[in-house]
């Protein structure tokens, strides 16, 4: 059956680039947004660098590869209907050592990495082992590092810039953006469309990007999507000069820096399970992130504090996200659960479920990402 009106729920990146492709498509798309404090895009720190990622999660490589070459395209696409403050720019990255034990676990990631160009994963470029004192050149606040591989072709980008891209886009190409609470409508096993403060607007698929939110509708829905908030507090700094071209910096751990113009660096974050929807900047949190970031950039001392931002990361058990139909449920389907990963591989995950509802080719296989392997605990 062709689709001829999509109702999404939820628009962060995932929801919005759903949004956007299928009015490309001429599809009719109501967007749905109830502009949650602690929605993931808006914390979310915007590294583009799957590459660069000691993570062996084999099943998530095909769609973080795919999704990170989409961004040129996708880029492109918005640049025609005028949006073009994405953030998005190649600024490298340093994956650094800082100990002994870590200088020797460097020559196999640089190894490791150096397959992945040569296989042609994206956003890579040269990779060449560097000096403390080169490393230092790149990124001035560092203080002594044993060693660092710098990679030429990583990307950052500003996710609530790309998000509120994408949502202009999509109502430039004719979709609607509504601010309210929705509730899917269901009958007969078939999602008929939604109910939206109260009003009931009809359509043929419902999409639910609703992050770490999407397990709230278990009861409505009779189904359990494995979907937890994680919370991530990152700390924003103003520093005295231009930060603008510093790389990236990764390691051996969770936390991260990177750069945007023009003098501000953002270091994170904090990975607080069972944390359920709590928002607030912690102590110790903030604590946690000043202390690795001093430990790599003590120059990061003589910054001010900016802000604090907390994201809730969709966190589901086996850390991939959930993409792809409800079983049981005509009509219904679901984008989420992207963890830490979401400007990554939100975007593109966001087309692809768009473009499976559409019936249009989705370059990757979406199994792997299906609701149904978690069928024992949705008994």
């Amino acid at each position: 059956m062709q689709t001829k009106e999509v109702v999404i729920i939820g628009a962060g990146i995932v929801g919005a680039a759903a949004a956007y492709q299928f009015a490309r498509q001429r599809v009719k798309t109501t967007l749905i947004d109830k502009g949650h404090i602690g929605q993931a895009t808006a914390a979310g720190a915007g590294i583009v660098s799957p590459g660069s990622s000691y993570t062996p999660l084999a099943d998530y490589y095909p769609l973080s590869y795919q999704a990170t070459s989409y961004y040129n395209t996708l880029l492109s696409q918005l640049a025609d209907d005028g949006e073009t403050e994405t953030g998005y720019e190649v600024v490298g990255a340093l994956y650094v050592a800082t100990s002994d034990e870590e200088v020797e676990r460097l020559k196999v990631m640089r190894r490791l990495i150096e397959d992945r160009r040569q296989a042609g994963v994206p956003n890579i470029g040269d990779v060449s082992q560097i000096t403390s004192e080169e490393a230092r050149s790149l990124f001035p606040a560092f203080g002594h590092i044993p060693a660092a591989i710098h990679i030429t072709g990583s990307a950052r980008l500003n996710g609530r810039l790309l998000r509120d891209a994408l949502k202009r886009a999509a109502q430039k190409q004719g979709a609607e953006l509504v601010i309210g609470t929705a509730d899917v409508h269901i009958e007969n096993g078939v999602a008929k469309g939604v109910f939206v403060n109260g009003n009931r607007m009809t359509a043929d698929a419902v999409v639910m990007a609703t992050g770490a939110w999407t397990n709230c509708l278990r009861e409505q829905l009779g189904i359990h999507v494995p979907v937890q908030p994680q919370k991530g507090q990152i700390l924003h700094i103003d520093m005295p000069e231009a930060t603008g071209t510093w790389p990236i910096v990764l390691g051996f751990h969770s936390h991260y820096m990177l750069t945007f113009p023009d003098n501000r660096v953002v270091v994170g974050a904090t990975r607080e399970d069972n944390s359920g929807f709590d928002t607030e900047v912690t102590v110790g949190g903030v604590q946690e992130v000043i202390q690795q970031a001093l430990r790599i950039a003590p120059g990061l001392a003589k910054g001010k504090v900016h802000e604090v931002r907390v994201g809730l990361r969709p966190a589901t058990p086996d850390h991939l996200p959930v993409l792809g139909p409800v079983p049981g449920i005509t009509g219904l389907y679901l984008a989420t659960g992207h963890g830490a990963n979401g400007l990554t591989a939100g975007a593109y995950s966001g087309v692809a479920v768009a473009d499976s509802v559409m019936g249009r080719l989705v370059t990757i296989d979406l199994s792997p990402f299906s609701v149904t392997r978690f069928a024992k605990q949705m008994d």
